[in-house]
């Protein structure tokens, strides 16, 4: 056993940008300091929405959150934005119970969003969690999903479902993150200017522009980001653009129109350290990434088109999207012999997107009577696939160095339909099924290895959910559901084989999970409470248990490739609390806390250290990349336009392999954070300034891992205390 534990401090720098940016705070406080707040508080509204029933989408279903029978979550535009530096999903979801993120601080392979413990195995982009964005899937039919084309400073709010979805949404295990663009236009035409700047060459500059005319409200967002990053070999520059319209055809009928594009021509990847480097300098990067160029570069367009209609009975909508992506991507594992120091991998990704979603919902009858539901999704995705020898990041040698050429398409289909009634005024029922199939299907255009290694992969499954939810009082409503879901390898983890060669996988299958559910929600102020004492108090609690037959898990990884196959069972237990309270009318209290007890029933590997066929029991063993406890405690307070955050998030420690060998430590006294906001007004322009403090009390502590890394090589720490300033002007243009 090889513990982690923390030492010394990290040293933190702070960009030249910060000073400039000082300057406009402080002629701002000199000349606006007597100016008036024109907005109400903004903790004050945001606990307004969140302590009572609001319409999800993420359900399905167009129903209250008091009557879906999951475990479901609303962020409102102030919390996703409010001082946030909005590089990161991480200042979104931080504050909900059962979600955790874990934040690499390395763009070139994004944050690592886990929901349960559904999507902790990935090690690039999002797994086993459906992503939204608009209402349209963000997550490629094999269940891969990526954030790309989500900017924080553009979105508007954001939808957590957590829990086995796969009756409503199709692969995936984990649950539905659904973001929804940033529409508002206090202004008929107005626009807004947003520049950030921080600690480790951190700047984000983000122009928006909003208007209305008549039926048609719209948006446009640009941004872009760039950071030299707290570890060496970390530099990154990431560029962001968004279109939304929507349309009023008529009272009832809407039509959202949605483009986008984002760039990251440059991603450096340090990739994951050994407890010796770490204990020897914290900022350092992986040798082999650095000799051999890791790094990735992204140019992706997207496109949808969604027209919907809701009258008093009912509602539909049918959508149309489409996304080109092109990857170049820099890897760090050595290819074939004859290799030397600095000879990589480039793997190449061009990938297309087309999809098709059609859902309805109607009130069979009368106001209360069942309503069902229904729809279909449909979705295909096009990669071509090359990867060949690289000299320190690039291929320089001639077309016969060539190590993998394929064609990777996959087409899913997946009908359902839910159906929700009342079998008496406090109670909902909710009862679901959906069958998806699945087919995989590889072109193999590489001729060098002598072997045609094309074929198809078909994958079905059967999904269910049954759900009720006993409304007994605002303060106690109570729900349950069972439900079953499915989760299929991505071709990433199919086209990467253990004997190197081309194709899918032949030995690596889907796997399924049967979930149940108990949890409660509510609504509670004391009697009499006053104006000055408002008492008012929202609460989650959900427990619940997961078994996997089948369940995929990466077994190897080594110098950036992962490898994965079917471990026998799997089994999830874990309880989340949530409670946020408006202690007084200016202070407002939000807890979160998750324990994750997950564990292999069943699990035999080749022994590493016996000959074959000789076989590891891990059996019992915990599951590596999930801290068993998270707890996070925040106080949000604000007062004539002040506002300040404080943060405090806590994690246990974690395994960072199967075999339960390598132990990372958990982060200590924790991660503290501060954020400033003032909101106000100067000769008609609004304005923001804010300012915040990242990790106050300058703990040291491991950010994620990676999964049972070669050589014990798994740790990807986080920075040491850092700051960002900012400061946002709204311009009306006309109004």
């Amino acid at each position: 056993m090889r513990p982690i534990l923390p030492t010394s401090s990290v040293h933190y720098v702070v960009n030249p940008s910060i000073v400039r940016l000082c300057a406009v705070l402080v002629f701002l406080h000199g000349t606006v300091g007597a100016a008036q707040a024109t907005r109400p508080d903004s903790a004050r509204r945001d606990s307004a929405q969140s302590l009572g029933a609001v319409r999800v989408d993420v359900a399905r279903s167009g129903a209250a959150s008091d009557r879906v029978p999951w475990a479901v979550a609303k962020q409102e535009l102030q919390a996703l934005r409010r001082g946030q530096a909005t590089v990161g999903v991480d200042e979104a979801l931080a504050n909900l119970p059962g979600v955790v993120v874990a934040n690499r601080y390395n763009y070139a392979l994004d944050q690592r969003i886990s929901i349960r413990g559904a999507g902790s195995r990935a090690n690039f982009g999002l797994r086993g969690v459906k992503v939204l964005l608009d209402g349209i899937p963000q997550s490629l039919p094999d269940g891969q999903s990526q954030l790309t084309n989500v900017d924080l400073g553009a979105m508007g709010s954001v939808e957590v479902l957590r829990g086995s979805a796969s009756s409503l949404y199709g692969n995936g295990s984990g649950g539905v993150i659904s973001f929804t663009s940033d529409l508002s236009a206090p202004d008929r035409l107005g626009t807004a200017l947003r520049v950030t700047g921080g600690s480790f060459g951190l700047a984000k500059t983000q122009l928006r522009t909003s208007g209305r005319m008549g039926n048609t409200i719209g948006a446009l967002s640009a941004s872009r980001t760039t950071v030299e990053g707290f570890r060496d070999y970390s530099r990154a520059d990431t560029r962001q653009y968004l279109a939304a319209v929507d349309h009023a055809l008529s009272a009832s009928r809407t039509l959202a129109f949605r483009v986008g594009a984002a760039e990251v021509p440059e991603a450096l990847n340090p990739g994951a350290i050994t407890a010796a480097e770490y204990a020897l300098n914290p900022d350092t990067a992986a040798l082999n990434n650095v000799r051999r160029g890791a790094s990735r570069e992204v140019s992706q367009r997207y496109l949808s088109l969604r027209l919907r209609e809701a009258g008093e009975r009912g509602e539909w909508s049918a959508s149309v999207y489409g996304q080109r992506r092109f990857v170049d991507n820099a890897l760090a594992v050595a290819p074939p012999a004859p290799a030397g120091p600095t000879n990589g991998t480039f793997s190449t990704l061009d990938r297309r997107v087309l999809g098709l979603r059609l859902d309805a919902s109607r009130t069979l009858a009368r106001a209360g009577a069942p309503r069902l539901s229904g729809g279909v999704d449909v979705q295909r995705s096009h990669d071509v696939r090359r990867n060949q020898r690289s000299t320190a990041g690039r291929p320089v040698a001639p077309v016969d160095t060539l190590l993998l050429d394929q064609n990777e398409i996959v087409l899913s289909v997946g009908p359902f339909a839910q159906l929700q009634f009342d079998p008496r005024a406090d109670v909902t029922v909710s009862v679901g099924g959906r069958f998806d199939r699945l087919a995989f299907r590889v072109e193999d255009h590489f001729v060098g290895d002598g072997d045609d290694d094309s074929g198809d992969r078909p994958m079905t499954a059967a999904s269910g959910h049954v759900g009720v939810v006993w409304r007994r009082s605002d303060a106690f409503a109570p729900y349950a559901n069972v439900a079953t879901s499915f989760e299929t390898p991505t071709t990433t983890e199919l086209q990467v084989r253990p004997d190197g060669q081309g194709g899918f996988n032949p030995d690596l299958g889907p796997q399924r999970i049967r979930t149940v559910e108990l949890g409660a929600r509510g609504r509670w102020r004391p009697r009499g409470a006053s104006a000055s004492f408002l008492g008012r108090v929202d609460y989650e609690v959900a427990l619940f248990q997961a078994d996997a037959a089948d369940a995929i898990v990466q077994f190897l990884e080594t110098a950036g490739r992962a490898f994965f196959r079917n471990a026998g069972q799997t089994r999830s237990r874990g309880a989340e609390f949530g409670v946020t309270a408006m202690v007084m009318p200016w202070l407002e209290f939000r807890t979160a806390y998750t324990l994750s007890v997950f564990r292999f029933v069943e699990y035999r590997v080749p022994s590493a250290t016996r000959p074959a066929p000789a076989l590891d029991t891990l059996d019992g063993n915990r599951l590596a990349g999930v801290p068993e406890r998270a707890f996070r405690l925040g106080l949000r307070t604000a007062w004539r336009g002040i506002s300040l955050d404080v943060d405090h998030s806590v994690q246990s420690a974690l395994w960072g392999d199967d075999a339960n060998t390598v132990r990372v430590a958990g982060w200590g006294r924790g991660q503290l954070n501060t954020r400033a906001t003032w909101s106000g007004a100067w000769r008609g322009y609004r304005v923001e300034p804010f300012a915040a403090v990242q990790n106050l009390l300058d703990e040291r502590y491991i950010g994620a891992v990676t999964l049972n890394g070669f050589g014990g090589r798994v740790l990807e720490p986080a920075p040491g205390r850092n700051v960002y300033l900012g400061v946002e002007l709204g311009v009306p243009l006309l109004r």
